[in-house]
């Protein structure tokens, strides 16, 4: 059994960061699956970006497209969904065995939509009819714009994968979105029984962000520099650990249990962007220190391989000790350091780093389009 197959029997599922033409063509995607070291797959502008423009494997494909008169955005999303119903026809078995629970394919929305709740919720419904897949996601930003537009997608039966979670607090309103939308659902009186969601919740890059903040302390010395060293490389497990606990407190409420009688569905915590970026820090932190029932942890490549290498399975590590995650926030914020402004600042900048990789793909798509045509 490897470290992956044991985290799902402590109730954890592993998916996969990435997504490549040549995984869907050449077998590698489907012996992952196949050996159990994947659950399920999401994407994202960064990662299409890299797919698309650091190989040769989509050149056919978009020549035929933009001698079809495609524009650039077209042939980006006619290759991109074809990349993602390959994917979800490869984790059709697993979606039908485990009774919806694993085997999804994320795609996102045109992040420059991150605040345009119409336009998201629109894209969303058509890359829902477009992919047409049952196990399909369609990544919806949790800005506060994306909030009504993750409510009315669940309303309308569409499978969200809400990304760009940083702060407890707007994980509260992802939630509350996510029953909301089940609530209003159920009161139409459509089913809710086959409608999944995740909530993405990002760690390392909170890590990053505080860290830089601590390390400035103590490089200025004085009588914060010992409290601010105590502190690196807390920050975002305990923040990770806080928000485990809120969903475990909103999904045994009153409130869910009237949804789940109806069929209702747990929206899963996600945790992502669980690659370490300080190579000072053990490369599967983000993966063994927040192990928990009904969990999703999505891993890129080089994260899934060391796991697989050395990863090590303790059952239930995001509660371990509460109480000293409240005292690590808390000590935080004695020195100065805000997590309602780090988590603030982080998710403006995600919102950024995602729009300027879409707008370096489309240039891109653009770029080869004419390059094909000759123009």
């Amino acid at each position: 059994m490897n470290t992956v197959q044991q985290l799902h029997h402590v109730g954890q599922s592993i998916w996969y960061d990435n997504v490549e033409r040549r995984l869907l063509t050449n077998g590698e995607l489907a012996g992952m699956i196949a050996r159990g070291e994947i659950r399920g797959l999401t994407s994202n502008p960064t990662i299409f970006m890299n797919a698309v423009t650091k190989s040769k494997d989509y050149d056919a494909g978009l020549a035929s497209l933009a001698r079809a008169g495609k524009s650039g955005e077209e042939i980006f999303w006619d290759l991109a969904i074809e990349d993602i119903q390959a994917a979800a026809d490869l984790m059709r078995p697993l979606y039908d065995e485990t009774q919806r629970g694993d085997g999804y394919a994320s795609l996102e929305v045109n992040p420059d939509l991150a605040h345009d709740t119409t336009t998201t919720l629109s894209e969303a419904k058509r890359l829902w009819n477009r992919v047409s897949r049952p196990n399909l996601m369609v990544k919806i930003p949790a800005t506060l714009e994306g909030l009504p537009a993750i409510k009315e997608a669940i309303a309308a039966g569409i499978n969200v994968n809400v990304t760009l979670i940083f702060s407890r607090e707007r994980y509260a309103a992802v939630m509350d979105a996510y029953l909301s939308g089940l609530e209003d659902r159920a009161a139409k009186g459509l089913p809710i029984d086959g409608i999944a969601s995740v909530a993405s919740f990002f760690v390392s890059r909170v890590d990053t962000k505080i860290d830089g903040y601590l390390n400035a302390m103590i490089d200025r010395g004085g009588a914060h520099a010992e409290r601010a060293g105590a502190l690196l490389g807390q920050a975002a497990i305990a923040n990770a650990r806080l928000a485990y606990n809120d969903y475990k407190i909103m999904f045994g409420s009153e409130r869910f249990a009237a949804l789940k009688a109806k069929g209702g569905r747990v929206q899963r915590p996600l945790w992502a962007s669980t690659g370490t970026k300080n190579p000072a820090y053990r490369d599967v932190i983000y993966v063994e220190e927040l192990v928990g029932a009904d969990t999703v942890n999505t891993v890129p490549p080089a994260t899934l391989a060391a796991f697989l290498d050395h990863g090590k399975v303790h059952a239930n590590t995001l509660e371990h000790d509460l109480p000293g995650a409240y005292q690590a926030l808390a000590r935080l914020e004695a020195l100065g350091i805000s997590m309602a402004d780090v988590t603030r600042e982080l998710e403006a900048e995600g919102v950024k780093s995602f729009a300027s990789a879409w707008k370096a793909l489309m240039d891109a798509m653009e770029a080869s389009r004419r390059t094909v045509l000759g123009e």
